[in-house]
């Protein structure tokens, strides 16, 4: 073990301390966290064929569900980072456990190096730049209201046809079957909130019955000015869609009956 932990301290941080958690098995101490400042989770054990083997235990995948459900991470850009991270570092993923086996204690350091810089860039989801957060944003709107709403119901990226063959007024999600068409639309920044304004103020000139909902990715962090024209021509609107997914579904289930 010490053999192993001189490499370790070589690769990563001379910081780095092993603790016997019982028979093969050492919790790995790194000065590693997550933003919130808890540590990773890193344990060092052998596995049935004797061989040494790093892993998270699942508590990587665990830890972020809290801030973003678990079935995010399986789909989109999130998926996408997670499995170039994976591949890139060498490490495999086994129901939800992050694994990075050592096949020679020569490459003990480097293997558990190439293991953090992974647990770092899948963690790393939090910072995507602005562009793909709004992707990811519109990922997780299109699935929460696929989840709630029957497919048959739902047409997303919805353009009147009629009144705009080219699509530059398009509509989030409309759901039909009601007297006045649902049209809901994601917000996640200043930009979209004012062409959202701008398309239901068009609707609204081809008098065209709909009623409009905006769920906003947060709802603080748009200007107050482009905000306030906004809620102006919007009927209903919620401040956020992580902490208010069952008053949406409750008044999205008032709507459509």
């Amino acid at each position: 073990m010490q053999e192993i932990l001189n490499n370790f301290k070589d690769s990563v941080a001379k910081s780095v301390e092993l603790f016997p958690e019982g028979k093969d098995r050492y919790k790995v101490f790194t000065p590693f966290s997550f933003d919130d400042g808890d540590h990773f989770v890193i344990v060092l054990f052998q596995d049935k064929t004797r061989n040494w083997v790093i892993t998270d235990e699942g508590h990587t995948y665990m830890h972020m569900s809290y801030h973003t459900g678990l079935s995010s991470l399986s789909s989109g850009n999130r998926n996408e980072i997670i499995e170039n991270a994976l591949e890139k570092y060498g490490v495999k993923e086994q129901e939800g456990k992050l694994l990075a086996p050592i096949g020679e204690m020569n490459d003990a350091g480097d293997i558990l190096y190439n293991f953090i810089q992974c647990l770092i860039s899948i963690t790393g989801v939090s910072y995507l730049s602005r562009e793909r957060v709004v992707s990811t944003f519109l990922e997780d709107f299109k699935q929460f209201i696929s989840q709630k709403v029957p497919e048959e119901r739902i047409q997303f990226d919805y353009k009147i046809q009629a009144k705009d063959p080219e699509g530059r007024y398009t509509v989030d999600c409309r759901i039909n079957g009601t007297a006045n068409p649902l049209h809901i639309y994601a917000i996640g920044n200043d930009d979209k909130c004012r062409d959202t304004t701008i398309s239901i103020h068009q609707h609204k000139n081809w008098n065209i019955p709909f009623f409009t909902l905006g769920i906003f990715e947060n709802q603080a962090g748009i200007n107050r000015k482009v905000l306030s024209r906004f809620t102006d021509v919007c009927d209903r609107q919620f401040s956020s869609l992580a902490t208010n997914k069952g008053n949406i579904e409750k008044f999205v289930a008032g709507q459509i009956g």
